[in-house]
């Protein structure tokens, strides 16, 4: 196989004593740390007296302030780099702790309590009146309302230097602002019924989600920024002034089509990052919401910074630098411009197991301060400094001028204020940026036009030619005209029956065949909030929507049809049963299957009583998919649903189907029952051939059916669909040769990856449990031991536990190609050294 992207300069020892784990913090030696940097393991955080640190920061002096979780904060002098004395702690003895945001300016250390023990949940200053070098003043600066731990987080300095940036998780709810970046009129915008989650959780909670914000030095004036986050912990600002934050997913969504990885978000002005409750989250493609910069995969985001200050080499020095508390990860993020937004790779940089990661500092004196803890796990404090040969002079910053960056801030420039009678110039710019090639350009042009009077520029939407122009404009003119926009100026026109019917027939005129897929999702969601926010249309102009959306599906674009059938479903078209359910019979992966599934369960007409019992049946197949927690509950939702859309008759005549218990499989049983073995393959039946096989001529569209007939979907993304418990395989043709690819699915042993390897806890009764820690609460490690089954865990107690070692053998199971011709085989390699041709094309 091909060599590692990153050489560890120390490596999981065979048998790295967890005793220690049972009493103390992780040990150096049980860390993985990219080539040329050292870990120490600076101070072992007493728990039963200190707690559980979850945040810090530096103040004036270099000291650091922590705050437990639960309980206090307190401040550290920290010994010289190259000295091995333990930090000297004090205790700030106030009364006010559970900190999960901490900053020091303006005189001042803010305090962001998540907690309703001490004072209470808010955004507090704490103050040194005196000059005694104690804190002895606690402030309340704004009360919030709801917490835990998607709740209030972090606090930032702006690069204005005037100002605090305020990062706040989805289960607190917008507090009283002073203005807004965006126009607050945002919707869930589900054409069809949206399912809540399968667990309940959240029911009910409506956008817009995790939110940042930014007020003054006395926190009087707050001014939204960006909203739709789920919960973003952290955040951090690079050299330009951008701001960057890791949002999480929700783990229970894992091999569901509405899953969303965590990721790196840019957050732009007005950003919409497409949080919504149960199934209901954006994809990331949704013109109206920003996207990522780097899918990550499962985890919890906790802290994150920018290396800016770090005598590392000058890579590190730009990366940002991102904690994964529940796999023990610490990636170095490397951003790259592109046009007005950025793209980056991750680079695992650190990574121990279990290594409950909390904050991040860089501190003055060149070293990386990292703490490990929370929910009353181990605490303990290390810092990382550079040891190796390359330079580690101070990166001079770029100073040449991005134009793109310095047209969409142009255009940010218009956002947060609402202009009765726009000028020409600026409608000329914001109309001239609709058009952009460059995503980032558009949603800041169409931010900006929702805060332009509509009578100013409605008749030139409709009117436009230009399908990016009138399709961007298009969605402004319905999310400021909806009938039941909150929010509304009483300068805004009131809704105006003849607008629905100009506006589809503006989106009408644009010829669908000559766009490319991007602008064809894009003209899919202008359609969707044509109708979400100006009500569903008369039925002429249904049934006319109908004929033109129906012979597109099926497409040969996965997202396209993704979009499509609950458009289909939402104006009942006659095809719509038998071409959904064609779909689902044949689709490859749990995650399309699902998609398909929730659409059609909402489907009232069309169907014959054939097509409605090979619906149900597919619950039965469906009943052994593996996924999170919630998978259940959402197809029991999804079922119940379909059930409510039964005639009398109809229950009686499918009762044996609706009432049927599925049989009991596992995920492997399931997915290859009736395949039957063709033959045990090795990689000599391939040698002199591979190669020459692969050139040409190769059905990549039976290659991805393979790659959900024989379970690659279950636990490998790829081209964005797929499992995230396994490596993201999207960019494998960059990185194996065909026959290294080949050789690590057939013998998925022979090497394996750092960071999906398991380990091995050996138990003081003598048991074992292979897997990965998961997750951590208190003394309670909860390990994945089936990468087929998200939510199977095995739970194990540190004080239990008497050794722990790598295991030897590959979470990936053998086999997996017995069941497939050589032909099927060599179609299988060719998608994935294809980059997912097949799947851009659905």
């Amino acid at each position: 196989m091909s060599p590692r992207h990153v050489v560890w300069s120390a490596a999981l020892g065979a048998m790295a004593s967890i005793a220690a784990l049972g009493q103390g913090a992780t040990p150096v030696n049980a860390l993985k740390i990219a080539s040329g940097f050292k870990a120490e393991l600076l101070y072992t955080v007493p728990k039963e007296q200190k707690g559980s640190w979850v945040s810090m920061c530096s103040d004036p002096k270099g000291r650091l302030i922590v705050s437990d979780q639960y309980g206090k904060l307190y401040r550290l002098t920290l010994p010289a780099v190259g000295t091995t004395a333990e930090p000297a702690i004090e205790n700030i003895d106030l009364k006010i702790g559970g900190a999960h945001g901490l900053l020091y300016a303006f005189d001042s250390l803010y305090v962001m309590v998540n907690e309703e023990t001490l004072q209470g949940r808010g955004f507090y200053r704490v103050r040194d009146t005196d000059g005694d070098d104690r804190f002895d003043s606690v402030e309340l600066l704004r009360k919030l309302d709801g917490g835990g731990e998607h709740g209030p987080h972090a606090i930032l300095l702006s690069p204005d230097k005037k100002s605090l940036t305020l990062v706040i998780g989805n289960q607190t709810r917008l507090t009283e602002m002073a203005s807004t970046h965006m126009r607050p009129i945002w919707g869930e915008d589900h054409l069809i019924q949206r399912l809540w989650d399968g667990n309940g959780f959240m029911k009910g909670v409506l956008a817009p989600g995790g939110w940042i914000a930014r007020t003054d030095p006395d926190g009087k004036q707050w001014d939204l920024v960006a909203t739709g986050f789920r919960n973003e912990y952290d955040a951090a600002y690079n050299r330009d002034g951008e701001l960057f934050t890791y949002d999480a997913d929700m783990e229970w969504d894992m091999n569901t089509p509405w899953y969303r990885p965590t990721r790196v978000n840019h957050v732009v002005s007005g950003g919409e990052y497409g949080w919504r409750s149960g199934a209901g989250k954006w994809p990331a493609y949704y013109a109206d919401s920003v996207g990522s910069v780097v899918d990550i995969g499962p985890g919890s985001p906790t802290g994150v910074t920018f290396g800016y200050g770090a005598k590392f080499p000058a890579k590190y020095q730009d990366a940002l630098f991102i904690n994964d508390w529940s796999y023990g990860k610490l990636y170095a993020v490397h951003l790259k411009q592109d046009g007005a937004g950025y793209t980056g790779t991750r680079e695992e940089f650190i990574s121990g197991s279990p290594l409950p990661l909390t904050d991040i500092v860089v501190h003055n004196d060149g070293a990386m301060y990292f703490a490990i803890g929370g929910r009353r796990t181990q605490s303990a404090l290390y810092r990382v400094t550079y040891t190796g040969t390359e330079s580690t002079a101070p990166v001079v910053p770029n100073k040449r001028r991005n134009t793109a960056l310095a047209a969409r801030r142009e255009l940010e420039a218009l956002h947060g204020r609402f202009v009765d009678s726009p000028s020409k110039s600026n409608l000329d710019t914001v109309w001239k940026a609709l058009g952009s090639k460059d995503r980032a350009l558009r949603f800041a042009a169409r931010v900006a036009l929702e805060w332009q009077a509509p009578s100013a520029w409605t008749d030139r939407a409709l009117s436009e030619s230009n399908p990016d122009r009138l399709i961007q404009s298009a969605m402004a003119l319905a999310r400021v005209s909806g009938k039941d926009a909150p929010h509304r100026k009483p300068t805004d026109p009131s809704p105006d029956a003849t607008l629905q019917p100009r506006l589809l027939a503006a989106l009408d005129r644009i010829d669908w065949n000559r766009l490319d897929t991007r602008q064809q999702l894009d003209l899919l969601r202008a359609y969707s909030l044509a109708m979400t926010r100006l009500g569903r249309p008369d039925a002429a102009t249904v049934a006319a929507l109908g004929r033109k959306f129906e012979p597109l599906f099926p497409s040969k674009n996965r997202f396209l049809n993704a979009e499509l059938a609950p458009m289909l479903v939402y104006l009942e078209t006659p095809s719509a049963a038998g071409k959904l359910s064609a779909a689902l019979a044949s689709a490859p992966s749990q995650e399309e299957q699902l998609d398909l599934a929730r659409a059609l369960r909402m489907l009232k007409s069309g169907w014959t009583l054939e097509q409605r019992r090979a619906y149900f049946a597919w619950f039965l197949k469906a009943a052994n998919f593996r996924g999170g927690s919630s998978l259940s509950g959402f197809l029991r939702d999804i079922k119940n649903d379909a059930v409510a859309t039964l005639s009398a008759s109809e229950k009686t005549q499918l009762a044996d189907v609706l009432n049927a218990q599925p049989p009991k499989r596992n995920v492997l049983e399931n997915l290859l029952a009736g395949r039957a073995t063709v033959k045990e393959w090795a990689m000599a039946d391939f040698d002199g051939s591979l190669a020459k096989s692969l050139r040409s001529g190769r059905n990549l569209e039976r290659g991805r059916s393979l790659f959900g007939a024989v379970g690659c979907f279950n636990c490998h993304r790829f081209a964005t669909e797929g499992g995230a418990v396994g490596p993201d395989l999207t960019g494998v043709s960059g990185r194996f040769s065909p026959h290294d690819l080949l050789e690590s699915i057939v013998d998925p042993g022979k090497e394996i990856s750092d960071q999906y390897g398991q380990v091995v806890i050996t138990k003081k009764d003598g048991g074992t449990v292979i897997g990965r820690v998961a997750n951590l609460n208190g003394d309670g490690i909860m390990m994945m031991t089936d990468m087929f089954d998200p939510n199977g865990f095995t739970n194990v107690n540190r004080k239990d536990i008497e050794s722990i070692e790598n295991s030897k053998v590959s979470p990936m199971p053998e086999g997996l190609l017995n069941t497939l011709q050589k032909d099927e085989i060599l179609d299988l390699l060719a998608y994935l050294l294809s980059g997912g041709q097949a799947t851009a094309k659905r």
